[in-house]
């Protein structure tokens, strides 16, 4: 039971790890590492040098909410985005390096990566 959904995510957290090798958060230039469940999308942007949390969003803060003619996983991870940019924006946060957490650099993932861009991130 659970045979092709557990390789998946194997295979996932294999890319991961291998990811993480060459991707490094400092305090110049925080990690913003995605993390997609079938529901909802979380963005957290890392200083992997003190090993803390510098700013995060997520479909469940408070913050976050769709407009009434916004539908849809991809228009809510591009709102995450654009929240995780405003809340990395208030900390002086201008430059990142993106960790897409060994997903496919496609549908949400760039949606969130696009929103992140428009809310005046760099990376």
């Amino acid at each position: 039971m659970g045979g092709i959904a557990n390789k998946r995510l194997v295979a996932r957290l294999r890319r991961k790890k291998r990811i993480r090798k060459k991707i490094y958060g400092t305090p110049e230039r925080p990690r913003l590492a995605v993390f997609r469940s079938s529901k909802h999308i979380y963005a957290q942007v890392i200083d992997d040098t003190r090993g803390i949390t510098l700013a995060s969003a997520s479909t469940l803060d408070r913050d976050f909410s769709m407009g009434p003619d916004e539908k849809g996983k991809i228009a809510a991870a591009e709102k995450v985005g654009e929240l995780v940019a405003a809340h990395a924006r208030k900390k002086g946060i201008e430059k990142v390096v993106f960790d897409r957490g060994g997903y496919i650099y496609h549908g949400r993932v760039k949606a969130l990566a696009d929103g992140a861009r428009k809310g005046g991130l760099q990376f």
